[in-house]
């Protein structure tokens, strides 16, 4: 159980908590073929390069290099043009831009927590201001991704922030575990703000 009083700081995930992120918006625009789709969308977005990309092991541009090697000679052009675009799927999930002021308003400190590549600092700037946090954490910039322990950790010691009076808010459920088992509050987000400015006790203005 949440002790609201006790929490001072709100650590947010960031793909489908504070922005959207949705493989198919550049999909479906560079590719017709709804088998070649598909095939992208496995040998890329499942693939093991895009964990290494969010590892800091590659860049999202080597993804490609990478990934062309099981992808057909014909739909080469199709899987650059996605690796470099996939991210114009990003955009603010409903209702976070608000939630996120009203946290501010509300004396919370805020943090991002992340596994995302080094293409993080080309999308994510274009709607939260990266100085309004008090901090940021991308694995990528660290060579760990959630929910290896070794992060929450990490994310507590840079900031000294006590555990107990951090809420971690993410979508993947096996990640909030993973900071429940460190420590932290935890919060399985399912596009439900309301029912987390009711816990927080924050109401609209």
């Amino acid at each position: 159980m949440i002790i609201v009083k006790e929490i001072k700081n709100i650590i947010f995930d960031m793909g489908r908590v504070l922005l959207k992120f949705d493989p198919y918006v550049s999909l479906k625009t560079y590719c017709e073929n709804k088998e070649d789709r598909e095939l992208i969308y496995k040998e890329l977005f499942e693939s093991p390069e895009w964990i290494m990309g969010d590892e800091g092991k590659i860049t999202n541009g080597q993804r490609y290099e990478l990934v062309k090697e099981r992808i057909p000679e014909r739909l080469h052009r199709t899987l650059k043009l996605v690796v470099e675009n996939w991210d114009m799927c990003m955009e603010p999930v409903e209702g976070a831009l608000e939630f996120y002021a009203w946290a501010k308003r509300s004396g919370y400190h805020t943090f991002v927590l992340s596994n995302a590549c080094n293409r993080f600092y080309r999308y994510f700037p274009k709607f939260y201001d990266l100085n309004s946090f008090e901090g940021v954490v991308v694995s990528s910039d660290i060579k760990m991704i959630k929910p290896n322990p070794e992060i929450y950790q990490y994310i507590l010691k840079t900031y000294s922030l006590n555990s107990e009076e951090c809420l971690f808010i993410d979508d993947v459920k096996a990640n909030v575990e993973a900071a429940e088992k460190e420590g932290i509050h935890g919060f399985v987000f399912q596009n439900n703000f309301e029912k987390l400015k009711d816990m927080l006790g924050i109401r609209k203005s």
